[in-house]
């Protein structure tokens, strides 16, 4: 991984990790962020040699795809993910901007974490 890409990863850290009882396994060149058990982000560098550096969140099924529709040359709906709720925002194309990611991040907390503690989450945290 170059440091464009650690940096990537650190800014997506701080983001996620600022939600409450979250957490962050790394796996090689991917990162999971994950509440209680369940991953709510994944970063992913390269995955299965596609050559794309992006974020995944869960979204509902319905909602990727129009993600993915919306703009093909920022989103796509993630190899195995995708199936399931899935979609990814590349990372590695133009600028990116933090404050989307920050909702995105939020979003796909609330559809994972526990109701309490998705309950917690206040608006400056999205």
């Amino acid at each position: 991984m170059n440091t464009t890409d650690e940096a990537r990863l650190a800014k997506l850290a701080t983001i996620c990790l600022a939600l409450p009882e979250t957490s962050m396994v790394s796996s090689g060149s991917h990162a999971s962020f994950i509440v209680r058990k369940k991953t709510f982000v994944y970063f992913l560098n390269d995955h299965h040699g596609d050559g794309i550096v992006s974020m995944c969140w869960r979204t509902t099924r319905s909602e990727n795809a129009s993600w993915a529709a919306q703009d093909s040359s920022r989103f796509y709906l993630p190899a195995y993910l995708g199936a399931q709720g899935w979609a990814a925002l590349r990372l590695d194309v133009g600028s990116i901007d933090w404050r989307e990611v920050t909702g995105f991040v939020a979003d796909s907390y609330r559809l994972v974490a526990p109701k309490r503690l998705s309950a917690t989450l206040t608006p400056r945290d999205v």
